[in-house]
């Protein structure tokens, strides 16, 4: 790496502007990586000495190596993460009380709060979203890179707070692509009469906000159909270098999340649930804890070439990576060879941000299932999210006439910012 990145990414931090519950940082942007299924944080970025056989020994299933952060390690399968860990944050006591239901958890870990039968809490996507907007005209302020759903929408902030979404980064978003068949000319007649009709049933619904939102988000539709937005789903116009070096489909949607944040999008969920390399993803019972490798390695691999790009592009510091996941596993083996899952202590990790990084935040036992020191809970980890990005965590959103806490009573971790 050139010297005077490295001496830039050393360095220490002015000190962060305040809000009213701590610090704020003054990133422009967050790329989140979610590893869907229930990382392993023995595996990953939690290990420990104890050596498991994958039967009735429990431990981590894989060696251990140092880190550029003294005396913190990772799996033996993050070697490149590990030689830029001071770049990075491991928040190693994440914790939350929903243990066995994937969606249950999933929801935990993206809106920050439980599932309520009242209310419909939005997502940390679609709080930045809102609070944050497009950095510029024409982009939307999320973008999500995996399957939709309500647990990642923008709930009671309704629809501008919402996502665009693809499943093919090849094809970019399926919704805003013109059939080849219809020509630029004959779009902007349909657009046109469409408009007409958008207009009237407005009017004759003037009191209700729902449809109004409707309406804009449709708008903001047609206006991404063309310009930089669309641009970013031409990966072919980088070296061909460079994606080889982000590697294999999570790498490619990597390098998409940096094109998208240089075109002013603010929230980017980068999904990553490759099951036919393991057979299960993540969620690594029985068997598929014998290749759960594959996924670490290329975790490592993305990750490492993420954060060397953004560094390149002068944009680590602008944009925080939030690598999460819906609860970790425990240390003792299932029947099949595999790992449950276990939301009482597990890793999430940060890395730039304008964060002082190159620490280690939590401490747990021998086998990572029990905290030690500096717990930190869901909507502390949401709170550290929203404040480095200049938002205060505790400031209120409004459901109607109705102000919410954008965060569940969550606290900035402080030594982040300092």
């Amino acid at each position: 790496m050139p010297s005077g990145l490295r001496a830039e990414a050393a360095a220490v931090p002015s000190p962060a502007p305040r809000g009213a519950s701590g610090p704020l940082g003054k990133a422009e942007h967050c790329l989140f990586i979610w590893l869907g299924g229930g990382m392993a944080q023995i595996d990953g970025f939690d290990p420990k000495p104890t050596r498991g056989d994958g039967k009735k020994q429990p431990g981590s299933y894989y060696a251990s190596i140092e880190t550029a952060i003294p005396g913190v390690q990772v799996c033996e399968h993050l070697p490149r993460v590990a030689r830029m860990y001071d770049r990075f944050v491991p928040v190693r006591t994440v914790h939350h009380s929903v243990i066995d239901e994937h969606a249950a958890a999933v929801n935990r870990m993206h809106t920050g709060r439980p599932v309520s039968g009242s209310v419909v809490y939005p997502s940390i996507g679609s709080i930045i979203a809102h609070e944050k907007k497009a950095l510029v005209d024409g982009v939307p302020p999320y973008v999500l890179m995996g399957y939709p759903s309500a647990t990642r929408g923008p709930g009671f902030l309704g629809p501008r707070a919402g996502y665009v979404y693809l499943t093919d980064t090849a094809s970019g978003p399926a919704g805003l692509t013109r059939p080849p068949a219809i020509s630029a000319d004959r779009a902007e007649r349909r657009q046109g009469l469409l408009a007409g009709l958008r207009e009237d049933y407005v009017k004759s619904h003037a009191e209700e906000r729902i449809i109004r939102e409707y309406d804009d988000a449709i708008g903001e539709g047609f206006k991404l159909q063309g310009g930089e937005f669309m641009r970013a789903f031409h990966l072919g116009e980088e070296a061909g270098t460079l994606r080889d070096a982000y590697g294999d489909e999570f790498g490619q949607r990597c390098l998409l999340g940096r094109r998208l944040i240089q075109r002013g999008v603010r929230f980017v969920e980068i999904g990553f649930n490759l099951n036919f390399v393991n057979g299960a993803g993540w969620d690594t019972h029985n068997g598929a804890q014998k290749q759960q490798h594959e996924l670490i390695q290329r975790l490592d691999q993305g990750v490492a070439a993420l954060v060397t790009d953004l560094e390149r592009e002068k944009l680590l510091d602008k944009t925080l990576i939030v690598i999460a996941t819906e609860f970790g596993r425990p240390a003792h083996f299932d029947a099949g060879g595999g790992r449950g899952h276990y939301g009482k202590c597990f890793s999430c990790v940060l890395a730039g941000g304008g964060l002082r990084t190159g620490q280690a935040v939590g401490e747990t036992d021998e086998l990572a299932m029990n905290i030690v020191a500096d717990p930190v809970s869901v909507p502390d980890l949401f709170a550290t999210i929203v404040a480095t990005l200049g938002i205060s965590p505790s400031k209120n959103l409004m459901n109607e006439e109705r102000p919410v806490p954008i965060t569940d009573k969550g606290v900035a971790v402080a030594k982040l910012f300092a």
